[in-house]
């Protein structure tokens, strides 16, 4: 009788096709009801049972196939809550300045790119870091040396400050007489000239005037970033995109060339298309929503402009002008007119993802949604605050008693962790990026890159997260290391837990029959390995639907 149920299970999949059986695998399931196993049956994009090999086998007809997955370990397909996806796609093509430690090297990448370009392009990319080369901000002049006669836009690898040459000034009317517009800044030197360093909406005054790519453009950059991704084992990405991007994504969809699943939180002003496009058609598919919206507080640490309740630390040995008592700005150019769109978005159903560093910006948030709930009542909103990075005392548990995502990038400690004493006191900082706390509150934290602001890879964010460590080698042991957390706790953030900060989980997330057949094959097993091995494995294979993509 004890094979009973085993039997019934046996007859009701030989009415659906088993097309495919993974095993001799290390299973890693997600699923807190079945949390191991060896093997996993699949119907055409879904799974069909998970178990042990032997009763796996048993279910094979004639024509299935066998797929041995050589002791591999098996995680469900890794989740990233916060990408710039298409940026990430063109990215992949521009100049890299991430790893640059001096001018002569920021210099030469810059020159010898441009010789791979038409004459007439603008060079783009950068994801620099002035911390990397003692804190002082590059000028126009560092590119205007080597590249003087076309347009250069680079960005720090914080989203939140760009460099621009004397010739991107030019095109864009940047001068001596230009004020800082709304939730910008434009740095200027002594003598009043623009430097080149533009932060946070000053960057739109040139970003508007860079030519849009073509659609073949577009739709390449879409492959690459996918294409990429797969190869690291990410089946399912949450983008802060552009209208343009979706309209991409809805291309390529219609065309049957998505390889992953997305969601896309566009840009919040485009809140009126966005209720139309979920009035008409929905909030999408399976491998597509577009229920979103994406909206800025502030600004970054390292760019000295995310909103703090208390200024900033002044660096006195600074040679940079702007770093004087500062709590921050908030990027938004009108919090009356956010506040509505916030009301009349809820009220279409659509889930709201805010970037918010500071402490003063979260709390901020944190008070809107609690309103919005108030005024028009409960419901599942799960909204997001992107980041959540310096919270005060009394918002942390607020986040799981009002189920509020905290969506968080854990690579940002690796960068962050060697230079942030510099912008804010102690105090401040032990409520930095404070994972296991928010576990424990019961939050549902959940992870991702930050892509191209971080890397993509889901492991160097698994390496921050249960490490803590920075970049300097100056903490071994953790930066604050009583915030680190395991690694099923960190698999949880980077699957299920991403899920369902996208409505998903009843659909991914884990590895559980009936969802789709999204996970990925590791080369080292997370689980009993060392952070290093980790951090250096390598995905074997991705499948997203039911279809495989094999890796050397």
């Amino acid at each position: 009788m004890k094979k009973l149920p085993f039997l019934l299970l046996i007859f009701s999949c030989s009415v659906q096709n088993v097309d495919k059986i993974y095993y001799n695998g290390v299973i890693w399931t997600g699923d807190l009801k079945n949390p191991s196993a060896t093997a996993l049956a699949v119907s055409g994009d879904q799974i069909l049972f998970v178990g042990s090999d032997n009763d796996v086998l048993a279910m094979a007809a004639e024509n299935t196939e066998k797929i041995d997955l050589n002791s591999g370990f098996v995680t469900p397909g890794l989740i990233d809550n916060h990408v710039h996806f298409m940026s990430g796609g063109f990215q992949l093509s521009s100049v890299d300045l991430r790893d640059v430690d001096n001018k002569s090297e920021f210099q030469e990448r810059i020159a010898t790119h441009a010789e791979t370009l038409p004459e007439d392009a603008w060079i783009h990319g950068g994801d620099w870091d002035h911390e990397l080369w003692g804190g002082i901000y590059p000028d126009k002049s560092w590119v205007d040396d080597v590249v003087p006669n076309r347009p250069v836009f680079l960005g720090r690898l914080d989203g939140h400050m760009a460099l621009a040459n004397t010739k991107a000034l030019a095109l864009a009317g940047i001068t001596a007489s230009t004020t800082d517009p709304a939730g910008g800044i434009v740095i200027k030197d002594d003598r009043g000239n623009p430097t080149g360093i533009l932060k946070d909406e000053a960057m739109s005054l040139v970003n508007k005037i860079i030519p849009d790519p073509t659609i073949d453009e577009l739709d390449q950059a879409l492959d690459a970033a996918m294409d990429y991704a797969l190869s690291l084992g990410i089946t399912q990405v949450h983008d802060m995109g552009t209208w343009q991007s979706l309209e991409t994504y809805k291309r390529n969809h219609k065309n049957g060339r998505l390889k992953l699943r997305i969601k896309i939180y566009p840009w919040y002003t485009n809140w009126k298309k966005i209720i139309r496009n979920v009035r008409n058609n929905g909030p999408g598919d399976d491998w597509l929503r577009w229920d979103g919206i994406k909206a800025m507080m502030d600004g970054s640490l390292g760019s000295r402009t995310a909103w703090m309740h208390e200024p900033y630390l002044v660096d006195l040995l600074s040679p940079d002008k702007e770093d004087l008592p500062t709590v921050g700005i908030i990027t938004l150019q009108d919090t009356v007119d956010f506040k509505h769109i916030l009301r009349e978005t809820d009220k279409a159903n659509i889930q709201h993802a805010v970037h918010a560093i500071g402490d003063r910006a979260n709390d901020w948030i944190l008070d809107e949604f609690l309103l919005i709930r108030q005024h028009y009542g409960e419901k599942d909103r799960r909204c997001r605050i992107e980041h959540s990075q310096h919270l005060s005392r009394s918002a942390v548990p607020r986040f799981a008693a009002e189920n509020i995502i905290p969506s968080m990038q854990p690579y940002h400690i690796y960068d962050d962790g060697s230079w942030a004493h510099k912008r804010i006191d102690h105090d401040r900082l032990s409520r930095t990026y404070v994972f296991k706390t928010l576990i424990e509150s019961g939050a549902n934290l959940t992870f991702g890159s930050d892509w191209t602001v971080a890397p993509l890879n889901p492991v160097t964010g698994i390496y921050a997260a249960i490490t803590r460590r920075t970049r300097d080698g100056k903490n071994p042991q953790g930066w604050y290391p009583k915030e680190k957390i395991s690694v099923e706790d960190a698999l949880r953030s980077y699957t299920i837990n991403n899920a369902y900060a996208a409505f998903w989980e009843d659909k991914t997330g884990s590895i559980t029959a009936g969802k789709y057949a999204d996970f990925a094959v590791h080369s080292v097993n997370f689980l009993n390995a060392t952070p290093e091995q980790i951090l250096y494995s390598k995905v074997l294979r991705t499948v997203v639907g039911g279809n495989d993509h094999i890796f050397d």
